[in-house]
């Protein structure tokens, strides 16, 4: 990260925190016509309104810090509807669909989607579609090497 985009990425993390987001991001490019890139996150859905109420948010803080001296478009944005999950952070999105990336394949499969039953330290449970039957199955936490939200068809 830039000079100017740390600075602006350590004047925007408390407020937003306060607020109940994490700062993914902060990218400023550009020459001439910058445009200052803000990305937020949350484990529940950020909707458009979230996404106004935090634009106003960020622009109260950058208009009372002044840490850009060049004219910029700001652009605040989420991870979007298939945002990745931090494997860490697995246990919070129990109840939801996934998609998990598996090192080791599971019945031949490397990929699986499903809702996330449960995440412990050593296990998650996923619930599937395997052709017509729905089923829960088990696997070893270790075997996730990369877990992304997903959208249910």
């Amino acid at each position: 990260m830039k000079e100017e985009e740390t600075k602006i990425y350590d004047c925007l993390l408390e407020p937003l925190k306060a607020m109940g987001y994490d700062l993914y991001e902060v990218r400023l490019s550009g020459g001439k016509n910058k445009t200052l890139s803000v990305t937020v996150d949350r484990v529940k859905p950020i909707s458009l309104e979230d996404i106004v109420t935090v634009s106003e948010k960020v622009s109260e803080e950058l208009d009372r810090l002044d840490p850009i001296k060049d004219p910029y478009t700001l652009d605040v944005s989420s991870l979007g509807a298939e945002k990745p999950i931090k494997l860490e952070a697995l246990h919070e999105y129990v109840g939801q669909y996934v998609n998990i990336h598996l090192s080791h394949p599971f019945q031949g499969e490397n990929i699986l989607e499903g809702t996330l039953m449960d995440a412990s330290e050593d296990t998650i449970r996923l619930k599937l579609r395997i052709k017509t039957a729905i089923k829960v199955i088990e696997l070893p936490r270790g075997d996730v090497d990369k877990a992304r939200l997903a959208i249910e068809l």
